[in-house]
């Protein structure tokens, strides 16, 4: 399976009209892919609080619609990072979509750990209540948003559904990229699975971006890992290594304290 993640500048100064259309010419440029993987809220910047309401998007808006005909063009698995979407029931949510190289909605996971503590994404925006799982040829897709990265048992949660890649698109502040590889690596370890991290790169709402984004196979070992700007990184990974991995040093097996079965889709 051949991964590419697309390390997107978000520098200030861009419209998300423009953004999106250039972001949908990378997509298609992707086609010997077999999946493509977008960043957290590429279209207005995961620390541009301030345009989430008006930026705001129907679940099938504007980026839905161009995302959907970008893996349709490019015939791949497209996760399309996530967008501020506006639930007309409700609150914001930070949505990540997942198309199927026919163009077709496969998943969308509402974002649950919402970063801000007590101001931004954590008290604009509403939590999601549900895991979230993709299959795919080969393999399947675990679904996670950045600031969920630092919560084990969601990937815990996503492992007992079967996942065995576990995405997670992110818009990572540079002060703290050293939590961003270490967490990544973590995550891959633990759960003896592939972790495929997409960050942005550039500089929003005052906030350097991490970049750095980064493949990671079950044992641990990074098998690449970008740079600070813009970047396409694409990884050939053999999803039969998890199997593998996991028979080898089956630490899996001596679970004693689990979850509650996960809801998923």
């Amino acid at each position: 399976m051949r991964a590419s993640l697309i390390q997107i500048d978000v520098n200030e100064g861009e419209s998300v009209e423009s953004r999106r259309q250039r972001v949908t010419t990378l997509v298609r440029e992707q086609a010997d892919a077999d999946l493509v993987v977008l960043p957290e809220l590429w279209t207005t910047g995961a620390f541009a609080y301030e345009e989430f309401a008006a930026e705001a998007e129907p679940l099938e808006g504007p980026t839905y619609e161009a995302m959907a005909k970008a893996a349709s063009d490019a015939g791949v698995w497209l996760h399309a990072g996530s967008i501020p979407e506006r639930d007309p029931d409700g609150p914001l949510y930070n949505t990540a979509l997942v198309f199927s190289p026919s163009g077709e909605l496969a998943a969308a996971y509402r974002k649950i750990h919402r970063f801000g503590f007590d101001k931004g994404e954590a008290v604009l925006m509403g939590a999601g209540q549900e895991l979230v799982t993709v299959r795919l040829p080969g393999t399947t897709l675990g679904l996670a948003t950045c600031y969920d990265l630092r919560f084990p048992e969601l990937f815990r949660g996503l492992v007992d559904a079967g996942a065995e890649t576990l995405v997670v698109p992110a818009g990572w502040p540079e002060r703290r990229r050293a939590h961003w590889t270490l967490l990544a690596q973590a995550r891959a370890v633990e759960n003896q699975a592939f972790v495929l991290a997409c960050g942005t790169a550039g500089t929003h709402a005052g906030v350097p971006q991490a970049g750095h984004s980064i493949v990671v196979d079950p044992w641990g070992e990074v098998l690449a890992e970008a740079g600070t700007g813009e970047e396409i990184l694409t990884v050939d990974l053999d999803p039969a290594r998890v199997a593998a991995t996991r028979e080898q040093f089956p630490a899996l097996k001596d679970r004693l304290l689990g979850l509650a079965p996960p809801r998923h889709r």
